[in-house]
């Protein structure tokens, strides 16, 4: 490809010539385009924190029982109290077509009463005790460490396997020694250890981590829970809002429990996905309010090309009026002024997208080397679909920057330019 270099060094010439007139103009589109690569990472960052606080499982619903009865219903008087059967897991799953997974959930010292005392060897404590099932990790956000999960297995076989916190394990072991395979006792019954875990949640590490889980079934099972389900967990289907979700399962358990649908305070439930929505939405905001920032000041930084450029074809009217005489076409003109204006732009965009992103990676290392994440703050990144999007604005602001100087040099009379003192 041939390059034109006598046109290339008469650019860099001219714009020499006012080397500080055009470092403060390009600096306009160098902060525009830092701004909007921190900006984006940063708010990344805030996202990645709070997100990765949320269990994976970011759309599964939870129903429990919460009261009596307060109006009479198909013959059945007021003040009862409604238990979920062991059975409406399946029943709920059958019946109900937005519903994909129904796990039944019981516990031990969660919803008031005392936990259970826990023993190993010498040590003791009192842990809360929580049913568990395959992928409980997923719905609870936890980290398993060490060892395993609960699985199929072991649920189906009520095995007495337990899934317990790091900070049971800080009370109940020495400094050096491993937790796995290990006979831990709650009120008196024996459970071998399979694994440890550290919590995700944000704000509520401790508690979560001074949680042991045990298979549903076995936790029933053992501790006389047998005629009863604490609560659900639902899962939708795919594509299915956990909403729909939420409202279908608990007409379905209000009609098999004979509970009228006017009586609005007996079942309860939480609804993980219209949290995460929200989350999700301010977020949204975030990044809409970070792009509005920075496009703005880019926008600015282009203003003040063009003005520089109006600047330089002014002081260089005499010369535009020379070139066409000298038989250079209106579209050649143009292509000489747009090209300084994109020169400007293009080279100070460019570096404020470099620095911009060395600074999201220093402040992503520096989290890094201090654990990984710092609160709600984790792994700020920037992307390369943020990256190229940048680039998109930093072109569109050079060709903005350039249109009036060039239509004002293609404009120039060759006979009244000549004249021009």
């Amino acid at each position: 490809m041939f390059i034109d270099t006598e046109k290339w060094q008469e650019i860099f010439r001219t714009l020499g010539q006012h080397k500080l007139r055009t470092a403060l103009t390009a600096f306009g589109v160098f902060w525009g385009i830092f701004m909007l690569t921190v900006l984006l990472g940063a708010g990344k960052g805030l996202e990645n924190g709070v997100t990765n606080g949320f269990p994976r499982v970011s759309n599964f619903i939870n129903i429990w029982s919460q009261g009596t009865t307060q109006v009479p219903y198909q013959g059945m008087p007021i003040g009862r109290e409604i238990l979920f059967d062991p059975g409406d897991a399946a029943a709920i799953v059958k019946n109900v077509n937005s519903v994909s997974l129904v796990k039944g959930q019981n516990s031990i010292g969660i919803w008031g009463g005392t936990p259970p005392y826990t023993v190993y060897k010498s040590k003791n404590g009192a842990f809360a005790v929580q049913g568990g099932f395959a992928n409980i990790e997923g719905i609870q956000a936890l980290r398993i460490i060490k060892g395993r999960s609960i699985n199929a297995f072991d649920e189906q076989q009520r095995r007495k396997v337990v899934l317990i916190g790091q900070r049971v394990v800080e009370q109940l072991f020495s400094k050096d020694e491993d937790a796995l395979g290990k006979d831990i006792t709650i009120n008196g019954i024996s459970f071998t250890v399979i694994g440890v875990f550290e919590s995700l949640q944000r704000g509520n590490e401790q508690q979560q981590e001074e949680r042991i889980y045990l298979p549903n079934d076995t936790l029933r099972y053992a501790f006389n829970q047998i005629g009863w389900v604490d609560n659900l967990i639902v899962v939708p289907k795919p594509g299915v809002h956990a909403r729909v979700a939420e409202e279908e399962a608990k007409k379905y358990l209000a009609e098999i429990h004979k509970v009228s649908p006017d009586d609005k305070g007996v079942l309860d439930s939480f609804n993980l996905q219209d949290e995460y929505d929200k989350v999700q939405g301010l977020f949204l905001g975030i990044t809409v309010f970070s792009w509005v920032v920075a496009i703005g000041t880019i926008f600015a930084g282009a203003v003040g090309v063009g003005n520089i450029m109006l600047i330089v074809v002014k002081e260089r009217t005499r010369e535009i009026g020379l070139r066409k005489a000298l038989g250079a076409t209106p579209a050649s003109i143009i292509a000489m002024i747009m090209q300084e204006s994109l020169l400007i732009t293009a080279v100070a965009g460019y570096a404020g997208l470099v620095v911009g992103a060395l600074t999201i990676e220093a402040v992503a290392k520096m989290l890094e080397a201090s654990g990984g994440n710092s609160g709600f703050f984790s792994n700020p990144e920037v992307d390369f679909q943020t990256a190229l999007m940048a680039l998109a604005v930093l072109i569109a602001a050079g060709v903005l920057a350039s249109l009036l100087p060039a239509a004002k040099a293609a404009a120039v009379n060759p006979i009244v330019a000549l004249q021009d003192e």
